[in-house]
């Protein structure tokens, strides 16, 4: 599989490339540039198929011209020591639960795949990497646990002041570890701005090897894919009809993974999502985004420092359009929708769900138009940990879940003894000192 960016199609680079200098030049973001048909290879799977299996098959299917079959095994197995996991709850309503991970986020799985692809390809081809992150903690927790013990790898993540959280000692340069913190005199928009001033200047992302661990980066979005083949393989013996599923926009990562899902040809039959500030439904009830009203000529360089993922949704849209057109079903949503479908959830089903499945369920609830008389199965999307957003739950349903005793870490604060920085400047000179 080659990778093209969304501002210039005659770009066309390997997988090596787009995850090593994850942002091109043009400042677009990378997509894949074809798609494999896996449609005979689904039909092999079932209930019994692992995820860390799927992992990595559709990791062979996808860059086998780079890596051979047992190299694309030996990253899924490494990658995935956790799995998703599918839950029937209705006759024809089912959960997909992203969060059983060591941090409690469905992130862990794009994080861990992406150091391992990394250090596969810094161990073949030689050379270093270091991410450059800004975080409040879960990409933290995610991103120290994948590299520790990593050679080839480090990470310089910029916390808010206060909010350095998610390491352990051990995991600091300092101590012998792979992970540089630096705590910004300023709040998360602070050190968003610093990230994306640092990749502004090209001579620096060259000079250290800088990349990110968030979906800006195409090895760290494209794992996302593999959720839905997984949740087909656990469903094809259970559901007579389609599959829809219902998820949070966030960022649009998942929507746009689910999407490549469809494009390597495995079955999906839609996504029901809330609407948002960026797609409307339009006067005919289908789906609009309105970034497209703005040629990509005329717009600022994609964020390599808190992405969004619309863009790649418009290349699709670009390429698909009547299709896509059949394929996403927003729906609007109001505060008291949202309340009620998480009271739906726990009344119904004993479910905890945090706002963003809160919203999602609402949706799905809202355009039954699209399954309810085809005998077809909602699979609802739940991306974190429903104890990160206790006080939501707590102010629908008078009560919260608590956080399981596997999942702390991400939440654990710790204190750094370094001054605070305010400027890229000062973070260059800190990375010079420490790495």
């Amino acid at each position: 599989m080659k990778f093209t960016s969304t501002r210039n199609p005659s770009v066309s680079v390997n997988f090596a490339k787009a995850v090593l200098d994850c942002m091109p030049e043009d400042g677009g973001l990378y997509i894949p540039e074809e798609f494999a048909d896996l449609r005979k290879w689904i039909l092999y799977t079932d209930e019994n198929t692992s995820f860390s299996s799927i992992a990595g098959t559709l990791t062979s299917a996808c860059i086998n011209t780079e890596f051979s079959p047992i190299i694309c095994e030996t990253i899924a197995t490494k990658a995935f020591p956790f799995s998703p996991k599918v839950q029937k709850i209705d006759e024809n309503l089912f959960t997909l639960e992203l969060y059983h991970t060591p941090s409690g986020s469905h992130k862990e799985f794009g994080v861990s795949y992406l150091v391992n692809c990394l250090e596969t390809i810094l161990t073949l081809q030689g050379g270093t990497a270091t991410f450059l992150d800004a975080t409040t903690g879960e990409i933290a927790s995610s991103l120290a646990r994948a590299i520790r013990g990593k050679n080839n790898l480090k990470a310089v993540l910029l916390f808010p002041k206060g909010f350095v959280r998610g390491l352990t000692k051990e995991d600091f340069v300092w101590n012998g570890g792979n992970v540089l913190p630096v705590e910004v005199d300023g709040d998360e928009k602070l050190c968003h701005a610093l990230v994306r001033e640092i990749f502004a200047n090209r001579a620096l992302v060259e000079k250290y090897n800088l990349t990110v661990a968030n979906t800006a980066n195409i090895g760290r979005l494209m794992p996302q894919a593999f959720f839905y083949p997984y949740a087909f393989s656990q469903l094809k013996n259970q559901v007579n009809g389609g599959i829809f599923y219902a998820m949070p926009c966030g960022n649009y990562s998942n929507l746009v993974a689910g999407l490549y899902s469809w494009r390597l040809s495995l079955p999906v039959n839609g996504f029901i999502c809330p609407t948002s500030d960026e797609i409307k439904v339009d006067l005919e009830g289908n789906c609009e985004i309105m970034d497209s009203i703005v040629d990509l000529k005329n717009r600022g360089n994609a964020d390599p420092a808190s992405p969004s993922n619309l863009e790649r949704l418009e290349e699709i849209f670009t390429t698909s359009s009547l299709m896509l057109k059949h394929f996403i079903y927003p729906a609007q949503v109001s505060k008291e929708e949202t309340e009620a479908a998480c009271q739906k959830l726990f009344k119904d089903y004993g479910i905890y769900a945090n706002k963003s499945t809160s919203r999602a369920y609402a949706a799905a609830l809202k355009r039954n138009d699209i399954f309810g008389d085809e005998g077809s199965s909602v699979v609802l999307v739940m991306r974190d940990h429903p104890a990160f957003d206790s006080e939501f739950i707590r102010h629908t349903l008078g009560k919260a879940p608590e956080l399981p005793n596997e999942n702390p870490d991400s939440l654990i604060p710790t204190e750094l003894k370094h001054p605070c920085v305010s400027s890229p400047e000062e973070v260059m000179l800190i990375i010079a000192d420490e790495l």
